[in-house]
């Protein structure tokens, strides 16, 4: 009997013992027991945090009766959650952002009502045990130890399980505890695509290549310093003065404080780069391209687009329109002088987390876990999270630790 099937008996036997209108036998069949129950109630439930609407902090709501995640397709899995992180997107997501974009990756036929999303359960990074796999999963089987970074039209993982694809997981990092290694996925997967599938590198060509990371200092910064040490990058990070010993300790060799001054002046005088990696946005467009080495190759990510601001006051036929002309404008604009403009983004990937859970294991990438919250205090977490300036990442404990071997 699954874990699964047997946390939902004892759940089942509760039920039936503190509910006198419930008439239940238990019949054996062989060596399985099978459960009988003359009520139409089902134990499909679970806890979690939810919100039922968009807005601020006051949306969120703990619930004891959220749906239980089902297996819809032979691919999936069903994970016990014992951490999840948080990310920057998750008070976007509360707050609304993305909402048209998402609907229409949850409900590519627009066949449901608006706002059937609800009750939403946020949360990106998940690390926990698979308690059932689908017909067609063979890669992985009840009991392991994985970890995942979660779409964003998915359900979430501040709840006690979240359904996957199994191209979605890998095997967590033997040498990290849940908790830590809930603070890796969702930045790891979006540098990774940021860094691999938009800028082209790879631990096979970054020797000796020169990386700017604006912004260092949060969760996709901190790993991407890492894992472009272990690459054998040479890495430059703006970031705070309080920061620099931080950043410093995650390997950058060179780091500008942006608390002193425009950065723009102290780069410029630089050896030109062969990459950035923008986490910052807004003005350091204006001027960050003429940071890179021209006609050879050199490329500008930015992780701060306007693609899903687009969508949600435009819709998805106008904003992806606007999207296209304007990242193809700008393209453009850059190109004639040598450089490459590219929009980075988030993208669930199972075997990129196969590849970082292996440099973790061989001490290349460590987990930054800035500050560990209980299940109880989600919304102090996000309170947490909307202050900004982190330091690593923010991550909340969903369920103790256990042996599941």
């Amino acid at each position: 009997m699954s874990y699964v099937r047997h946390l939902m008996y004892s759940r089942w036997l509760f039920h039936c013992s503190t509910s006198p209108s419930v008439n239940t036998s238990v019949c054996w069949h062989g060596r399985q027991k099978r459960l009988f129950s003359t009520t139409k109630r089902r134990m499909t439930i679970m806890p979690a945090w939810v919100i039922d609407k968009y807005g601020g902090n006051d949306v969120l709501r703990f619930t004891k009766n959220a749906s239980f995640p089902v297996i819809t397709y032979p691919n999936e899995v069903i994970i016990k959650v014992n951490a999840a992180g948080l990310n920057p997107i998750d008070v976007g997501m509360r707050g609304g952002y993305g909402a048209s974009s998402l609907s229409m990756k949850r409900d590519p036929l627009n066949l449901k009502q608006n706002g059937m999303e609800f009750p939403l359960i946020l949360g990106r990074d998940v690390s926990g045990v698979i308690m059932e796999c689908g017909l067609d999963v063979k890669y992985f089987t009840e009991r392991d130890e994985v970890w995942a970074a979660i779409p964003p039209w998915k359900q979430g993982s501040l709840a006690e399980f979240v359904v996957l694809s199994a191209n979605e997981i890998s095997r967590k990092p033997k040498l990290l505890s849940h908790r830590e290694a809930a603070a890796i996925p969702y930045v790891a997967a979006t540098s990774w695509s940021a860094l691999v599938n938009t800028g082209g590198l790879s631990k096979d060509n970054c020797a000796k290549k020169r990386i700017l990371i604006l912004g260092g200092s949060g969760g996709v910064g901190t790993f991407a310093i890492q894992m472009l040490k272990a690459w054998g990058a040479h890495v430059t990070v703006t970031c705070s003065q309080n920061a620099e010993r931080f950043v410093r300790d995650l390997g950058a060799d060179h780091v500008v404080d942006y608390t002193s001054g425009p950065v723009e002046k102290p780069l410029g005088e630089l050896e030109k780069f062969d990459l950035i990696l923008d986490n910052v946005g807004g003005e350091t467009e204006r001027w960050a391209l003429t940071l890179l080495k021209p006609w050879s190759g050199a490329k500008y990510v930015t992780l701060v687009t306007p693609f899903l601001q687009n969508t949600d006051l435009l819709g998805i036929a106008d904003g992806m329109m606007q999207n296209a002309a304007t990242v193809a404008t700008k393209a453009l604009k850059h190109l004639v002088k040598g450089v490459h403009y590219r929009w980075g983004f988030f993208a669930p990937s199972g075997p990129a987390l196969d590849e970082i859970s292996e440099m973790v294991d061989a001490g290349q990438i460590r987990a930054v876990v800035e500050e560990t919250f209980r299940f109880s205090q989600v919304p102090h977490a996000f309170e947490k999270m909307e202050k900004g300036h982190a330091r690593g990442k923010t991550v909340v404990q969903i369920s103790e630790e256990h042996d599941y071997s």
